[in-house]
């Protein structure tokens, strides 16, 4: 249903985004997950027709963002991150006003924007001024008007920025039950936002994807992250030396704990990949005298994948800016050292152009005085 390729956006020379490439599949909800400033939003408003690319193609329903421009818009919902909304105007009004600029039937429009009120749970609201609403309610109008024409593919930027727990949950939902339906892609930093909504994950940084893949697939391939938490009542060196001697242990290592009871402690243990070593570790703590107080198992989570590769992709980008800047002060200096050089070069002919000048002013004084001496003596 939307499907990018190698698209890129530069400003000058700075790139927005760089050979970006991900597909949507109809039905599917994909999360577009980056840090602020990663390129979310560039993204979002090129496949909406709002902003042309610099390189590379973006096809909506077959139809090329650049090329066709007006049918793609005839097929998306857009809600970018303030939502377009007419302050004055009901929401049954504002709702009837889009369905006349996105071509909607005339006899239609009644029913589709009745559609998107119960969808949107604002049947209660259709009388009241966009102005009167709260930030919550102004959300669900900003996706009434990308739904109101039936769409095949909805876009939406940050939809629950700005909004309490309550609403951001409210809106999930309504989210959720879009899904079969419309495609849509949702670009946000929320990490809960994704997890709990998208079927799918596209995580940029530094306007390059990443990674794409599931939220579950995402998590299994963090293997750090995998292992147990166990709490011990016992001696700590008999706990660390009963642990560590397992097999498809990788690490174990103590945790710093406030408030534990006296003689207990409480350890990380990270297992190999593929290895299920709880059996193991409860029957060789047990076997040791030891007490086996609380035993848990840990994951990785989405939170442990986006930091991970957000992290590591930002330290190659410094380490490369840094090397850039070490080259380019390297050039610097060597222009600057080609300059004191010429100067010198020049101070010296200076001089010696000078010295020479002297030299033959001194020789014709002298010659002019033998002149003068000559005919003194005649």
């Amino acid at each position: 249903m939307i499907e990018v390729e190698h698209l890129s956006k530069i400003y000058g020379s700075t790139p927005a985004i760089e050979d970006v490439t991900f597909t949507v599949e109809p039905g599917e909800i994909v999360g577009f997950l980056g840090p602020n400033g990663a390129g979310k939003t560039t993204t979002m408003r090129i496949l909406a027709g709002y902003l042309p690319a610099t390189s590379g193609t973006a096809r909506i329903a077959g139809y090329d963002v650049h090329e066709d421009s007006i049918a793609v818009r005839q097929r998306i919902g857009y809600l970018p991150e303030v939502p377009p909304l007419y302050p004055e105007m009901t929401v049954e009004g504002f709702l009837h006003f889009v369905t006349q600029i996105k071509g909607v039937p005339a006899g239609d429009r009644a029913l589709a924007i009745n559609s998107a009120l119960k969808r949107c749970n604002l049947e209660e609201k259709r009388k009241v001024l966009i102005r009167k609403l709260s930030k919550g309610f102004r959300q669900r109008v900003g996706i009434a008007q990308a739904l109101v024409h039936d769409p095949p593919a909805i876009i939406l930027d940050e939809p629950t920025v700005g909004l309490d727990p309550r609403q951001i949950i409210e809106m999930r939902k309504l989210i959720k039950s879009l899904a079969g339906s419309h495609t849509i892609i949702l670009s946000t930093h929320i990490l809960p936002e994704v997890s709990m909504t998208c079927s799918r994950v596209a995580i940029i940084n530094r306007g390059q994807i990443v990674v794409t893949n599931t939220p579950e697939n995402l998590e299994a391939s963090l293997i750090e992250g995998s292992g147990y938490e166990v709490e011990v009542e016992g001696d700590a060196d008999t706990a660390l030396e009963r642990l560590r001697a397992l097999s498809g242990i990788r690490l174990v290592e103590s945790m710093a704990m406030e408030h534990l009871p006296e003689n207990r402690s409480v350890y990380r243990i990270v297992s190999e990949t593929g290895a299920e070593p709880g059996r193991e570790i409860a029957t060789a703590l047990v076997s040791a005298g030891l007490g086996l107080c609380e035993m848990r198992r840990t994951r990785a989570s989405l939170e442990d994948v986006f930091l991970q590769l957000t992290t590591s992709e930002k330290a190659i980008a410094d380490e490369e800016v840094l090397k850039k800047s070490k080259v380019k002060n390297q050039k610097s200096k060597w222009a600057e050292e080609e300059r004191d050089r010429g100067a010198e070069e020049n101070s010296h002919s200076v001089l010696s152009t000078k010295d020479e000048a002297i030299t033959e002013s001194q020789s014709s004084s002298s010659e002019e005085s033998e002149k003068q001496k000559g005919i003194g003596d005649s």
